[in-house]
């Protein structure tokens, strides 16, 4: 990995690499991953909270440090803190990342349009479809 680059793992919109592009972002080595010990919670915007038995579906991605930076600060994600992760691949194997988590907090009152933009993108990466159903759950509950 270049020393100019961050492996993160995505969990929300951000797992979108036309927004990423849009935002002047070029991932390289896209790839559907989980990681063990959190779970998704979706308000304003999503967030992986700590829970033992839990396992959160996105993209792991490597990126530029200097664009994650940018991306994060902007002021509506400007709350999200980088926390180590362990990401899980399809065939098993882990590579340590970063995610971006919103500290419990700061959560705040569900955004329908979000959660419903967010399951739509995780059917069309083809997400667990037992990830898409907690996906809706969550949506629901919250609202």
């Amino acid at each position: 990995m270049d020393a100019h680059a961050v492996t993160v793992f995505f969990y929300g919109l951000f797992m979108d690499e036309a927004l990423l592009a849009s935002k002047g972002v070029r991932p390289r080595n896209s790839e559907i991953a989980y990681v063990d010990g959190f779970s998704l919670h979706i308000g304003n915007r999503a967030t992986l909270l700590p829970e033992e038995k839990a396992r959160a579906y996105g993209v792991l991605m490597e990126i530029l440090r200097e664009d994650a930076a940018a991306l994060y600060s902007d002021e509506s994600v400007s709350d999200y803190v980088a926390q180590p992760v362990i990401a899980t691949l399809p065939d098993g194997s882990t590579v340590p990342a970063v995610s971006y988590n919103l500290p419990a907090n700061r959560l705040t009152e569900t955004n329908p349009e979000y959660a419903s933009a967010l399951l739509n993108l995780a059917s069309r990466l083809g997400l667990p479809e037992s990830y898409l159903e907690h996906i809706r759950v969550v949506a629901l509950n919250s609202n």
